[in-house]
């Protein structure tokens, strides 16, 4: 696997992002019928039912590798299907109402510009409009980001059911990324060729395409941006932004107040991996200007499997808060070895990596009482229309399919390319949907997510604090969001 350089990740990123380096593959818990009316079932172009798990009469599932018409093949870097269907025309929306000219509409109730001018260009013919998707899928981690494609699928479904931008619709082509710079190049070059924008895009090693967009003029409106390279792209925008060097306070502060002891003697442990170290740097830094005391501060190698050593120093220490940041399959096996050596810790803390139903499924009991902190309002919280709508769109075009972070970013970047394009209506083309995206701010995607200044490309600023309790993660901090200022640790 290609490592990140360092010159390429100095100072801090948003507060999840280098566990993306390793998160692991997506799969898990479907989401019940009777949580989302919407998976009921629906009626494809042909006729043909689609049964409640999203199956039809022959036994294939839309969006599977047995494809129905209209549907993703299910394989990296091919088209998603007969164009402008995709995945079929699932319902309309959860509950079974049409969509309506609210703000959770297919088009956000935007106000559709004229289409007088209208030209077709890279990616767009006279009923598609192309958009792709570069995330990691295949590689030394097979599905890494598998939760990306999945979600802008799913909305390109959602949008395609009723809407048409100037009469065409949305077609994903679906790249492969491989967690390796290279690959995400040349994943870049056969977007710039054969798309009109990308869209939802979620690599661990996004600088490798940074150039190959900007040189070719794409709009890539990503799900993250994580490199300092994608972050200085002119073309490359994202649903969650990040500045390098900038790293919120609201969080650590929020720890201050609760556990003032606790905070004098934290242990920072991080998965030596990527762009980890120096984001680990940055973050001890940023923290303990905030009041926190870190006695423990200590990398742990991909190839570690005994993980005893490093709870015992911890104990020694007298470490009383626990911060880790890692996939969730590393933090099970600290967790793990925590409990053999009776090490109690008063709060063990994480990044969104761990808000996943696969941590909570492998950990058990251990996990227990651990926190994160997330940038996302809970997934089944189904007052939030939006969230509703991505659960059961996601159901419908990957049945069983595990909802996360990375799964909500990206829903919310092909919803803003959607409606940012239907303003711009006959006037649509690289260079308009560039300058559009760069004036938006305090996006929230109809409250899936904190506030992102996407245009100015600014480290969001808000979190909650989330726990897990008999198996069921809740909202513990106040309010909906922690927000505050920002620690500015260079970068």
């Amino acid at each position: 696997m290609s490592r990140l350089r360092p010159d390429r990740t100095a100072g801090a990123r948003a507060l999840a992002a280098f566990a993306l380096v390793v998160t692991l593959a997506a799969c898990g818990s479907q989401l019940e019928p009777q949580q989302v009316s919407a998976v009921d079932g629906g009626t494809l172009p042909d006729g043909t039912v689609v049964g409640a798990d999203g199956s039809v009469p022959d036994g294939t599932v839309p969006g599977g590798d047995t494809a129905v018409p209209g549907t993703d093949t299910g394989v990296p870097g091919t088209d998603t299907g007969v164009p402008g269907t995709d995945t079929g025309g699932a319902p309309g929306a959860p509950g079974g109402e049409a969509p309506g000219t609210e703000e959770n509409a297919p088009d956000g109730g935007a106000k559709a510009a004229s289409c007088d001018g209208f030209q077709n260009s890279t990616g767009i013919t006279d009923d598609k409009i192309t958009i792709a998707n570069s995330s990691d899928i295949s590689g030394p981690v097979p599905g890494i980001f598998e939760s990306a494609q999945q979600a802008t699928r799913a909305f390109a479904a959602y949008f395609n059911s009723t809407e048409s931008i100037c009469g065409r619709k949305l077609d994903v082509l679906l790249l492969d990324s491989r967690a390796d710079a290279g690959a995400d190049q040349q994943a870049y070059s056969r977007a710039c060729d054969e798309a009109f924008a990308a869209v939802g895009s979620q690599s661990a090693f996004d600088y490798g395409g940074a150039s190959t967009a900007q040189s070719c003029g794409l709009p890539d409106l990503r799900a993250y941006s994580l490199s300092t390279d994608r972050t200085n792209c002119t073309t490359c925008y994202a649903a969650y932004g990040v500045r390098p060097g900038q790293v919120p306070n609201a969080m650590p502060q929020y720890w201050v107040k609760k556990e003032p002891e606790a905070v004098k003697h934290v242990g920072m442990l991080y998965v030596n991996a990527g762009a980890a170290p120096e984001n680990a740097a940055a973050f001890q830094k940023a923290w303990e200007a905030n009041g926190w005391n870190v006695d423990y501060f200590q990398s742990i190698d991909v190839s570690e499997f005994n993980y005893a050593p490093y709870v015992q120093q911890m104990k020694d220490e007298g470490i009383q808060f626990v911060n880790y940041t890692g996939p969730y399959q590393f933090t099970v096996k600290l967790q793990q070895a925590m409990a053999q050596q009776g090490f109690e810790p008063k709060v063990f803390l994480q990044d969104a990596t761990i808000y996943d139903e696969r941590y909570v499924e492998e950990a058990g009991e251990l996990a227990d009482g651990s926190y994160v902190y997330s940038q996302t309002n809970l997934f089944d919280d189904f007052s939030i229309a939006e969230m509703k709508l991505y659960r059961a769109w996601l159901d419908q075009v990957a049945p069983g399919a595990t909802p996360n972070i990375y799964g909500v970013y990206a829903w919310s970047a092909t919803r803003l390319f959607v409606e940012e394009a239907v303003k711009l209506g006959g006037k649509l083309d690289r260079k308009t949907l560039l300058q559009a995206l760069a004036k938006v701010s305090d996006w929230t995607a109809n409250g899936m997510h904190v506030p992102q200044d996407v245009g100015a490309k600014t480290t969001a600023n808000c979190a909650s604090v989330i726990q897990l309790n008999g198996g069921k993660w809740s909202k513990v901090s106040p309010g909906e969001f922690l927000c505050g200022s920002m620690s500015n640790v260079g970068g």
